[in-house]
C-alpha cells in the first residue's frame, strides 16, 4: 500500500508553514505509517469477523448435530461446509433451523419435567414421603430427549398410576371393610383409621388418601386383628346364647321373658359373613349377655328341682293313661334322694326328659293295642247288658225308653257278633308288640294275653251255660207238650223257666246271639265231644243267624 504525498492541500498548507522537506518527508512516513495500521487494524477486524463467522457456522452445526442427537429426529440440512453461498447466507439458511429446533427441545423438556415430576411424586406416595414434589425439584437429563425416552416415561408413569389406583381401591376396600367391621361391633372408625394414617380421615379428599406400603400393611393388619375380634364376639354370644336357651328350655322361661334376648339367641346359628346388622356385636350386648347367664344360673337349682317333679308328675300322667304300672312314690323318694345326694339336676332333667320321650314312645306303640282293647271292653259290656236286658220278661212292656233299649239290643247283637274277631285280631296285635318288644304287653299290672286267655274261656263257660240253659226249657217245654197230649189243656201248666218262648218273638232269639254261637264252638273244641248236643241245636243257631 502506497501513500500518495502529492496533495496539493497538504503541500499549500506545508508551503505556508515554511516545512522543509526532512520535516515534510518525516510528517509524511509516519502519516503513511498510520495509515497502514489503521488498515491493516481494519484488515485484522475483518479476518477476525470471518472467522467468528466460521465459528458461529462451526458451533450451529455442532449444536444442531448435539439437538438432533438429543431429540433423535433428522433435519433435512447439509453441513455449513458442503453449502454454497456466503458465510452471511450460511447462516441465514442455519439460524431458522436451529431456532425451531431448540423451541422444539425447550418443549421436550416441558414434556420431560411434566412427566417426571409426575412420577417422584407418585413414588414419594408410594414410598410414604410426605414432602411435596414441584418441578424445581427435578433435574431433566438434556443428554436424550427422544420421543422413545418420552414414550418409555409415559408408559412408566401409566403403570405408577395404575398402581397408586390399585392402592386406591385397596385402600378403599381396607376402609370400607373396616367400617363394616366397626359398625357391627359399635367401635369408633374415624379413631381407628385416624391413628393407621391422619391423611385416611380426611374423606372430602380422595386423592391425599395415603398409598404407602406401610399404610397399607398397617389397614391389613387392622381389617384381620378387627376380623379375629368380631369372631371372638360372636362366638362368645353364640356360646352365652346357646346357655341362655338351654337355660330356658330346663327353666320353662315365658316367651316374653326369651324375647329380650332373641338378638342374641339369632346369632347361634350364623356364620360370620351372615352378621352385618349395626351394634349386634357390641360390647354391652355381650356384658348384658354374660349378666343374664348369670342371673339364670343362680335362679337353675330350684326351678330345676320344680322342673323334675314336673316331668315325674308327666310321666306318671303318661303311664296312666296308656294302663301302665307305675310306682309314683317309690319314683319320688328316689328322686328326693337323687337331688339331696348333690347329683347334678341338669343330668338328672336330662334323664327325666329321656323317660317321658321313651314313655311316649311306648304309649305310641301301646295305642294300637288299647284301641283295640277299648273295643273289645265296649263289645263285653254290650254283651252283659243284651245278657240282663234279655232276662228281663218285662222287656216289651209299653213304657218309656222301651224303642231306645231295643234299637240298643239291635247294635248289642251286632257288636257282640264281633266279638270273636275283635278278640282275635287283638291277641296278634298283642302277640307282634311282644315279639317285636320282648317282654309282655301289661294291663293294670297283669299280662294282657293271660288277661284275654281268662276272658275267652270265661265266656265259652257262658256259651256253654246258656246251650245247657236253652236245651233244658226245650225239654221241659216239650215235656208239657206231651202232658197236655196226653191229659189235655184242662190241666195246663205253667212251663218251667220264661213263659214269653212263644216263637218268632224276641225272647225265642235271646241266647242265639253270634257271640254265643262262637262261645259254643269254642267251647267243643276246649272241652271235646264228650257232651251230648241235641239233635237240633244246629237248627236254632241256623235260626239265630237268620234273626241275627
Amino acid at each position: 500500500m502506497h501513500f500518495s504525498p502529492t496533495c496539493p492541500l497538504v503541500l499549500e498548507i506545508w508551503d505556508e508553514i515554511g516545512e522543509s522537506d526532512s520535516e515534510r518527508d518525516k510528517k509524511l512516513l509516519q502519516v503513511e505509517q498510520e495509515c497502514l495500521d489503521i488498515y491493516r487494524r481494519n484488515v485484522d477486524k475483518e479476518r477476525k469477523y470471518k472467522a467468528e463467522l466460521h465459528l458461529s457456522l462451526a458451533e450451529a452445526d455442532a449444536e444442531i448435530s448435539k439437538l438432533v442427537s438429543a431429540l433423535g429426529e433428522q433435519v433435512s440440512l447439509p453441513l455449513s461446509g458442503k453449502m454454497k453461498g456466503t458465510l452471511k447466507q450460511k447462516l441465514a439458511v442455519i439460524d431458522p433451523v436451529l431456532k425451531d429446533i431448540r423451541t422444539k427441545k425447550h418443549e421436550r423438556i416441558k414434556d420431560f419435567l411434566n412427566i417426571e415430576t409426575q412420577i417422584a411424586a407418585i413414588c414419594a406416595e408410594i414410598a410414604g414421603n410426605d414432602t411435596v414434589i414441584s418441578a424445581t425439584d427435578i433435574q431433566v437429563s438434556e443428554q436424550d430427549l427422544t420421543a422413545k425416552r418420552l414414550g418409555e416415561l409415559k408408559s412408566h408413569l401409566q403403570e405408577l398410576q395404575s398402581e397408586k389406583n390399585l392402592r386406591l381401591l385397596r385402600v378403599n376396600s381396607y376402609m370400607s371393610a373396616i367400617h363394616e367391621l366397626t359398625v357391627v361391633m359399635s367401635l369408633d372408625f374415624k379413631n381407628i383409621i385416624a391413628n393407621i394414617n391422619p391423611s385416611l380421615a380426611n374423606h372430602l379428599n380422595v386423592q391425599s388418601k395415603s398409598i404407602s406400603n406401610e399404610t397399607l400393611a398397617s389397614l391389613t393388619s387392622e381389617v384381620n386383628s378387627l376380623k379375629q375380634l368380631k369372631k371372638q364376639r360372636l362366638e362368645r354370644l353364640q356360646d352365652l346364647g346357646s346357655s341362655l336357651i338351654e337355660l330356658w328350655n330346663l327353666m320353662d322361661m315365658p316367651m316374653e321373658e326369651q324375647l329380650r334376648f332373641n338378638h342374641v339367641t339369632s346369632l347361634v346359628s350364623s356364620s360370620i359373613d351372615e352378621i352385618s346388622r349395626q351394634g349386634s356385636l357390641a360390647i354391652h350386648i355381650v356384658e348384658q349377655a354374660e349378666v343374664e347367664v348369670e342371673r339364670l344360673n343362680a335362679l337353675k337349682t330350684s326351678k330345676l328341682r320344680e322342673l323334675i317333679f314336673k316331668r315325674q308328675n308327666e310321666l306318671e300322667e303318661i303311664y296312666r293313661n296308656v294302663h301302665m304300672d307305675v310306682d309314683s312314690e317309690t319314683a319320688r323318694q328316689i328322686l328326693i334322694q337323687l337331688m339331696e345326694s348333690g347329683s347334678d339336676l341338669s343330668n338328672l332333667l336330662s334323664s327325666m326328659d329321656d323317660q317321658v320321650v321313651k314313655a311316649k314312645e311306648q304309649a305310641s306303640s301301646r295305642k294300637e293295642v288299647l284301641d283295640k282293647v277299648e273295643k273289645w271292653k265296649h263289645a263285653s259290656q254290650e254283651e252283659s247288658w243284651l245278657d240282663e236286658y234279655e232276662k228281663d220278661d218285662n222287656r216289651y212292656s209299653a213304657g218309656k225308653g222301651v224303642h231306645i233299649n231295643l234299637k240298643r239290643a239291635e247294635k248289642a247283637r251286632i257288636l257282640v257278633s264281633k266279638i270273636p274277631s275283635l278278640v282275635e285280631n287283638l291277641t296278634a296285635k298283642i302277640k307282634a308288640w311282644e315279639k317285636e318288644r320282648g317282654m309282655p304287653f301289661l294291663y293294670h299290672k297283669a299280662p294282657l294275653l293271660h288277661t284275654l286267655e281268662e276272658y275267652i274261656i270265661s265266656r265259652q263257660e257262658k256259651q256253654e251255660e246258656k246251650r245247657r240253659s236253652r236245651e233244658q226249657k226245650r225239654l221241659q217245654d216239650q215235656f208239657a207238650a206231651e202232658q197236655e197230649t196226653i191229659y189235655g189243656s184242662k190241666s195246663a201248666k205253667k212251663p218251667l223257666g220264661n213263659a214269653n218262648t212263644v216263637p218268632g218273638t224276641p225272647n225265642s232269639r235271646r241266647m242265639s246271639t253270634p257271640s254265643g254261637r262262637y262261645g259254643a264252638s269254642i267251647g267243643k273244641e276246649k272241652r271235646g265231644s264228650g257232651h251230648v248236643i241235641p239233635v237240633n241245636y244246629v237248627s236254632l243257631a241256623k235260626d239265630d243267624q237268620k234273626c241275627g
